[in-house]
Parts: structure tokens; C-alpha cells; sequence
């Protein structure tokens, strides 16, 4: 009987705790900073998997493609967060409301395939 009363309380722990906020880890490109070239990076925040492939042009941020993306709601944030990372050229940039694990996830892969071009 006891173990069937704390069932829903250690599913609800569960869920707030995997839905703690992740950290994004980049922030501004330094001018100068990159090599031209096209990079590969991944992130794993909390269920989400990010693949990405960024091309560097003239030490800028040029063209950011998810080649993975790997999320249950997120998708929202595919047409949005590359464009704001190059226009920014910054790898922490405001997420997507309603994706903000995948926001991150993809800031965070971004970001680390620019610190392969440094």
C-alpha cells in the first residue's frame, strides 16, 4: 500500500528534475578568433541529441545545418536558433519559447564545433 502512494510523488520528482534548466555554454565569437573551414559539433542536453555543421567564412559564422536533431517537442527552434546564432554570431542567443532544451542543445552544439575553429 505505502509503495503505491509514492509512486506518483517520485514521478513528479523525476519529471522536475529532468527538467531542470541546462547551462549554455558559449557566449560571443571574438573577432579574429576562427579559422575559415566547416566544423561538426554535438550536445546532449537532458532527451535531446544535436548534430551540428557550421561553416566559418571570413572568421564569421556563415551557414549553421542540423544534420541531427533529436527531440520530442523542440522543432520549433530548427528555423529559428541557427539564424539567430549567425546574426548574433554568438553561440547564447534568447531561446525559443516552448524549446528551450532544444534551443540549448543547438547552441551548445554550435558552440562546440567553434571551439574546433579557434
Amino acid at each position: 500500500m505505502a509503495l503505491r502512494n509514492i509512486f506518483p510523488f517520485l514521478l513528479i520528482l523525476s519529471l522536475i528534475i529532468g527538467c531542470a534548466a541546462a547551462k549554455i555554454v558559449g557566449g560571443p565569437i571574438i573577432e579574429n578568433s576562427l579559422k575559415d573551414g566547416i566544423y561538426d559539433g554535438k550536445a546532449k542536453v537532458g532527451p535531446v541529441k544535436v548534430l551540428a555543421r557550421v561553416t566559418i567564412q571570413n572568421q564569421r559564422i556563415t551557414k549553421i545545418s542540423l544534420l541531427e536533431h533529436r527531440t520530442w517537442k523542440g522543432r520549433a527552434a530548427e528555423n529559428i536558433i541557427p539564424f539567430r546564432i549567425i546574426d548574433e554570431q554568438s553561440t547564447n542567443v534568447d531561446a525559443v519559447s516552448g524549446a528551450t532544451v532544444s534551443s540549448t542543445a543547438i547552441m551548445n552544439a554550435v558552440d562546440d564545433a567553434i571551439q574546433m575553429a579557434k
